[in-house]
């Protein structure tokens, strides 16, 4: 069965805002290329299916003038076979590997994961929270940014857990940045 990953950049006061938090550094560009690499499938809600298409297609498809991380990660996100926008009000995708579902969360995520291929890999906040209330997320990759945000949207805002969830800590790495990358799986 294949791991659904959940990924977030946090402030040390937990913000989750991506205005908030910053611009990663070089030394994170690497961190999360790694992670694109070692997935085959993105799972996104509307905003942050928005804020990446067509941000990192465009970069991909003209990176004159581009940074090479930026580059590199475009091209990596491009490179990935499948992603799928849960939204009610998203009427088309962009890309031809972009798929819109508008039915049951927990079924069609089920499904996925039964399906053969590397990693699941998702985003943002509103989606994920409810992938976390469903039990449906393998592991957490939290990168935390030395910087108090002061203000945003939080993780698990107005989202009820049924139950407790232990996770066992798998890797802790300081960046140069000053970041944190903490990566647990669900026990």
């Amino acid at each position: 069965m294949r791991n659904l990953i959940y990924t977030i950049n946090l402030t040390i006061d937990g913000c989750c805002d991506h205005i908030q938090v910053g611009i990663p550094h070089d030394d994170l560009y690497d961190y999360y290329l790694r992670l694109v690499q070692d997935t085959d499938a993105f799972v996104y809600g509307r905003k942050t299916y928005q804020l990446m298409v067509p941000y990192w297609p465009d970069i991909a498809k003209s990176p004159s003038g581009q940074e090479k991380t930026d580059i590199e990660f475009a091209n990596a996100f491009v490179a990935v076979k499948k992603i799928i926008v849960f939204s009610k009000t998203l009427d088309k995708a962009k890309g031809e590997n972009t798929e819109i579902v508008r039915t049951n969360l927990k079924d069609e995520i089920l499904k996925l994961k039964q399906e053969q291929g590397k990693s699941i890999l998702t985003g943002g906040v509103d989606l994920p929270s409810q992938l976390i209330q469903l039990g449906l997320v393998d592991e957490y990759r939290f990168v935390i940014f030395p910087v108090f945000g002061g203000k945003g949207k939080r993780l698990l805002e107005n989202i009820h857990l049924q139950e407790k969830s232990k996770l066992k800590l798998v890797e802790a790495r300081a960046f140069n940045s000053g970041a944190v990358a903490l990566h647990y799986r669900k026990q």
